[in-house]
């Protein structure tokens, strides 16, 4: 009787498990698109509350919305309250005021269709009601902070390159209006309050090019590459007596990067070189050096002198004696990041470095109370992960061991910890711990966000963390996805996918973007391969390094082993093979298409072709030169022997290209080569050239043409599909997608 019962339960067991499972789909390209983001996590005062921001999609619109949401921190997400409904509007960047009985957004929720991106501030009580509008001004808010006795609300307002900052006492919310603090002659560039909420601290141009201005008003557009523009210097505005204060003036440097001590003593800058060809956005930081500012004197102590090595900022611990950066080890480039630290009184005297055990980079992310121990977040493999640096001895401890991707930061005033964590089954949400003493069991986390609870009802593909050995006999990893439903002994058509940098990595979160959306391929029977090859992060330095001066050969060959190690496990079928990627995954994908006629299909995303003109053509140098050990003009053959369009002949794989017109970054003429090369020697291939001047595709029409046209391009060479791509059939795709979306809404 007994065994019948059991047996009963097991078949019970079994019915509920099909049952459930046939109630789950596939992902579809809307879902990449649909997928929601939270952030902007504001603890409040006593620590019993929490605001955060959550970004949906309106795909009508073709736009993205964000509201506001409170939640309790202490009971987590069955506590959540969403605070502001305005539709196609948005409400960003909640504040609490220091009391922590109400706080304050930023929305355009009255701005006119024309003047959508500007916002206002308005005020809100958590418990609910009507937000009040407290400011109405004509060019709109920028950023704004409250002073942390609480007296003040400050913010920026005004035209590009004249904006200024307005305070209102948070005593006369809703009585008075804010007034003009600056009047400064050239606009302010950013600000702060100082701890003590004496001063506010401003960054501000030394005048104002009024020429340049007028040329551009009377529709002289033309963009000068490298303009020279004033320098930029530090200014101190005391609220009490309204007097203003400059603190920096050299020719030598321009001023950015502000951090001001706990105790207000003490200001640390970054100053970047007045060369207007150093002072690029881009690598302004390679060239730019610390500063250490001494309130009381106003005398200046430069604290590094490093050619071509950039630093962090600079960060003081609690207690304002000692501070620190982190910079490349020994200060050569593109060495692990250590952490130097030195009492700030000791002028002159010697940083002491820190970390040199650790085979990784560490950084600054936050300080124990006792400025004994500094945080930082970091990869470790294909996670990421919270690690502790002991401060007197160097070691550096793992706090965290999650299977995962954790990022972790404190709050300044309650101290408790908010953490943003992902899995391969779970998209990011944002979580909080009361101290780093409780971090390491997920157990006392609180979950503050669902961010995308429609995810519990998608087919995922299987996902975990592989290895292999490469040619050389070093040990390799990477992310497989396997296809839903995965039988084991059954061999799948294999599509790899090869992250950019390449110093960044594939990690174990969970994959739904546009660039990869393995998910997708899993539903369909594909298992993916995101490599971390030769030159990707979280391996250790030699790893990452190994590229200099041969950028291919040994990131090629992980790749290739990668695949082989797969099909000799029986998961991937050696003949049925893509691969894709973008930026530094396309540069592989161009260099895989003419080093190997192994592959059905190749999709090259922002792919470099022809490294002399490559060079420059984009808008980073130093790091190529690192890559390929100097520059094209000194080293001419070097920069051709690794530039795919020399071996373009060898090319035989039909290959779609993808890129941004405007890309700065990978420019469209490396695209433009690859394709010309290829109609002219007879390979299959297709040309989508997207709309914008970034290093990615922005819109979300065109992110989904990007996915739907790549996919079928795969379905196309690798299964034989006959029809890869029509725009009849995308709109047929979006209107399946969308019945089935509200054919979920009707079930529920």
């Amino acid at each position: 009787m007994k065994s019948r019962t059991v047996l009963s339960f097991l078949v019970l067991l079994a019915l509920f498990t099909v049952t459930h499972a046939q109630t789950k789909r596939a992902m579809t390209y809307m879902d990449v698109i649909e997928m929601a983001s939270v952030g902007s996590a504001a603890i409040s005062p006593d620590g019993k509350w929490a605001l955060y921001v959550k970004t949906t999609t309106d795909w009508k619109a073709a736009k993205r919305f964000s509201d506001v949401y409170l939640v309790s921190a202490e009971r987590g997400i069955s506590a959540t309250r969403q605070m502001t409904y305005t539709k196609e509007k948005n409400e960003t960047s909640p504040k609490w005021l220091p009391d922590g009985k109400s706080f304050v957004f930023l929305s355009n929720r009255e701005a006119p269709e024309s003047k959508s991106g500007q916002n206002q501030l308005y005020w809100m009580r958590p418990d609910g009601g009507e937000a009040q509008k407290i400011t109405e001004t004509k060019e709109g808010v920028g950023p704004f902070a409250f002073s942390k006795d609480g007296v003040w609300l400050a913010f920026s307002t005004g035209k590009d390159d004249e904006q200024q900052v307005w305070t209102l006492k948070v005593a006369d919310f809703g009585k008075e209006k804010p007034k003009q603090l600056t009047k400064h002659s050239a606009g302010i560039e950013s600000w702060q309050f100082s701890p003590d909420s004496k001063r506010i601290y401003f960054l501000a141009a030394d005048s104002a090019d009024k020429s340049s201005k007028d040329r551009k008003e009377k529709k002289f557009s033309v963009n000068i590459r490298n303009e020279d523009s004033p320098p930029v210097h530090l200014w101190a505005f005391d609220i009490a007596d309204s007097t203003k204060t400059r603190l920096t003036s050299s020719p030598e440097y321009s001023v950015s990067s502000v951090q001001i001590s706990d105790d207000s003593k003490w200001i640390g800058f970054r100053g970047t070189p007045s060369d207007r060809y150093q002072r690029t956005v881009t690598e302004s930081n390679t060239y730019s050096d610390l500063y250490l500012l001494e309130v009381a004197t106003g005398t200046i102590e430069r604290l590094t002198d490093n050619k071509e090595i950039g630093e962090s900022s600079l960060s003081f611990s609690p207690d304002s004696k000692l501070m620190a950066f982190s910079a490349a080890n020994d200060f050569q480039y593109f060495r692990n990041s250590r952490v130097f630290v030195r009492p700030v009184t000791d002028k002159g005297g010697a940083w002491k470095e820190l970390g040199d055990g650790f085979d990784g980079d560490i950084g600054v992310s936050f300080w124990s109370e006792n400025g004994k121990t500094i945080y930082f977040n970091e990869g470790w493999r294909a996670t990421n992960q919270l690690f502790a640096l002991d401060v007197a001895t160097g070691n550096v401890k793992q706090i965290t061991n999650v299977t995962g991707v954790v990022s972790v930061q404190q709050d300044d005033d309650t101290k408790k910890l908010i953490v943003n964590y992902s899995d391969p089954s779970t998209p990011f949400n944002i979580y909080t711990v009361a101290s780093v003493e409780r971090i390491s069991n997920k157990k006392n986390w609180t979950q503050l966000t669902d961010s995308n609870p429609q995810v519990a009802k998608l087919l995922l593909g299987e996902t975990e963390a592989v290895q292999w050995k490469s040619a050389d006999g070093t040990m390799v990893e990477g992310i497989l996805v396997k296809p839903v439903g995965y039988e084991k002994g059954k061999r799948y058509p294999l599509i790899v996918q090869i992250h950019g940098g390449p110093a960044a990595a594939s990690l174990l979160s969970f994959n739904a973007g546009y660039q990869y959306y393995s998910h997708i391929y899993a539903a369909a029977g594909y298992a993916c391969l995101l490599p971390n090859y030769r030159g990707s992060s979280n391996y250790g330095e030699k790893f990452r390094m190994e590229t200099s001066g041969d950028y291919y050969t040994r990131g090629f060959e992980d790749i290739m082993a990668g695949v082989d190690h797969l099909i000799a496990a029986g998961i991937v079928d050696g003949d049925k093979l893509g691969a894709m990627g973008w930026s530094a995954g396309g540069h592989y994908s161009n260099w895989i298409l003419t080093h190997t006629d192994r592959f059905n299909a190749i999709s090259s995303g922002a792919g470099t072709m022809n490294w002399i003109s490559m060079y420059a053509q984009s808008d980073v140098q130093r790091n190529r030169e690192f890559y390929f050990q100097g520059q094209p003009y000194d080293r001419f053959e070097h920069f051709w022997d690794v530039s795919p369009l020399k071996y373009i002949k060898n090319a035989k794989t039909p290959t779609m290209i993808h890129v941004v017109d405007g890309d700065p970054r990978v420019p469209r003429p490396q695209s433009d080569e690859l394709h010309m090369a290829l109609k002219k020697i007879g390979v299959p291939t297709e040309y989508f050239v997207y709309p914008g001047n970034t290093h990615g595709i922005t819109k979300m029409r065109n992110q989904m043409v990007k996915m739907v046209s790549e996919f079928n391009w795969m379905e196309k060479w690798i299964t034989g599909r006959q029809e890869w791509f029509s725009w009849d059939e995308l709109l047929r795709t979006l209107k399946d997608e969308k019945g089935e979306k509200e054919k979920e809404v009707a079930d529920k």
